[in-house]
């Protein structure tokens, strides 16, 4: 007669063993902080969080336990995917305050471009692997090439926003893989050039009437508030400045938790998603925000570890561009928060309240685990 035995020890080991130590306490101290913050800008939506911090944790450690060559080996068929899905995005795809980005499957709606975050580092990744020992110009201009397709597909739904994460996903593999200085110098004279020109003839460009051609109304006029926001300060202008009025009051210590004026009087819009940032500046003040940058600090430091020890050249982009990824979710969130970068719909990473970031984010960290377990196995 064969006895079966069961052992919660080994069970709890075994459920343990592809989760990296390190990042799961620095993901324990950001939700933490996502949790003490949204009872304060938003106690109804705790028990909903919750359910979203359950399906992001049992996502992420489902890749976690994958090695990460066989996630590699899903780049290809994943981004063909996700380009199909946005094609189809914009062929069937349901409009809703005036973006077509979602669609309908049936028994849910799914938003595409979120795939994308992680298809896309996977993709270029998988690419310069194959292409290991023999880099060359051709290849980042097909990186680029990659990479254009689907920012493009999602630039016009339109979604600045989610469009600049996932070109920054992908353009952070083309740099770790040795893009050329003579590459870079160029697109970067341009930009600069190009943001110059905004801010010394702001005046004139932000004229009504003005056509930018490159980008559509709703986006140039996000670029001419954060110039000046106060031309309508009850309209476009409204979320810099009541965001900007949170951070300021709450000084050095901040004014305490749930005491924040501007979060429980109203004025601070989108206070439990984009504009979390705020609500943490008001309560705890300086002090509570240079907490929170430091455990992305951490969050940053251990994850480009993890990517100067992975033991192939796929796995080294990949687990570089998941690590920056996080730091462009967190400068750019801060930045349109605090009035120095145009209000794009980027969410605090681990922070914001929602679902769909927190997967996708919670993803990117069981794929640097899944690296980190790969190289401790192969050297075990």
């Amino acid at each position: 007669m064969i006895e079966f035995r069961f052992h919660p020890l080994r069970l709890l080991t075994a459920l343990l063993r592809p989760l990296d130590p390190a990042l799961m306490l620095i993901l324990g101290a950001l939700l933490g902080y996502a949790f003490v913050l949204i009872a304060s800008a938003s106690p109804e939506r705790m028990d909903s969080q919750i359910v979203h911090v359950g399906v992001a944790l049992a996502a992420m450690w489902l890749v976690a336990s994958v090695p990460i060559q066989r996630l590699l080996s899903l780049a290809l068929p994943l981004y063909v995917l996700g380009v199909l899905l946005l094609v189809a995005v914009e062929l069937f795809g349901e409009v809703s305050k005036g973006a077509q980005r979602w669609l309908d499957v049936g028994v849910t709606r799914i938003q595409p471009s979120e795939l994308m975050k992680i298809a896309m580092p996977l993709m270029l990744a998988w690419y310069f692997q194959q292409r290991e020992g023999r880099i060359g110009v051709a290849d980042f201009l097909v990186a680029a090439g990659l990479l254009a397709l689907p920012v493009g597909l999602v630039v016009v739904q339109p979604d600045l926003g989610t469009s600049l994460l996932v070109a920054a996903s992908g353009v952070y593999v083309i740099f770790f893989a040795g893009l050329p200085w003579k590459l870079i110098v160029p697109v970067a004279v341009v930009g600069i050039v190009g943001i110059g020109s905004i801010v010394a003839f702001g005046d004139t460009l932000c004229q009504p009437g003005v056509d930018w051609q490159v980008l559509r109304e709703y986006q140039k006029n996000r670029v001419c508030t954060l110039l000046d926001p106060t031309t309508d300060p009850l309209g476009k202008g409204f979320h810099i400045i009541q965001s900007t009025i949170a951070i300021g009051s709450g000084g050095v210590f901040g004014k305490g938790w749930l005491s924040g004026t501007q979060t429980h009087l109203a004025f601070l819009p989108e206070r439990h998603t984009d504009f979390v940032f705020a609500v943490l500046a008001e309560e705890f003040g300086l002090m509570g925000t240079l907490v929170l940058l430091l455990i992305y600090l951490l969050l940053l430091a251990r994850g480009l570890q993890i990517a100067m020890n992975a033991a192939t050249l796929g796995a080294r982009l990949l687990a570089g561009a998941m690590t920056m990824v996080f730091f462009t979710y967190a400068f750019v969130n801060m930045g349109m928060v605090s009035g120095i970068l145009p209000v794009v719909g980027v969410p605090l990473p681990f922070i914001s309240y929602g679902g769909t970031a927190l997967v996708t984010l919670c993803l990117g960290v069981g794929i640097l685990m899944s690296i980190q377990r790969s190289r401790t196995a192969g050297s075990a």
